[in-house]
């Protein structure tokens, strides 16, 4: 198991060898928690709620991956840092 801050996970989806069906991304980094910026999820539960069967390019992975996310994970929603 090993924990990835959301900023650091699309090195880490780069490591893999594209196309990637979604069941072999579950079965490499399925373990994987992602550290976001209130709280964390478990990255084999999040791309398992995915549309798609497989990934053609790991920007394509790396888009759904933002996709799913909760609306919590980069931060405050409706929040803007240059304000204030």
């Amino acid at each position: 198991m090993q924990e990835v801050k959301l900023g650091r996970i699309a090195p880490v989806l780069a490591e893999l060898e594209y196309p990637v069906s979604r069941e072999a991304v579950v079965d490499q980094l399925g373990e994987t928690t992602v550290l976001l910026a209130d709280g964390e999820v478990n990255f084999g539960d999040l791309i398992g709620e995915a549309n798609e069967e497989t990934f053609d390019s790991h920007d394509s992975l790396v888009l759904e991956t933002m996709n799913l996310l909760p609306r919590h994970a980069v931060g405050e929603p409706y929040q803007s840092e240059g304000e204030g």
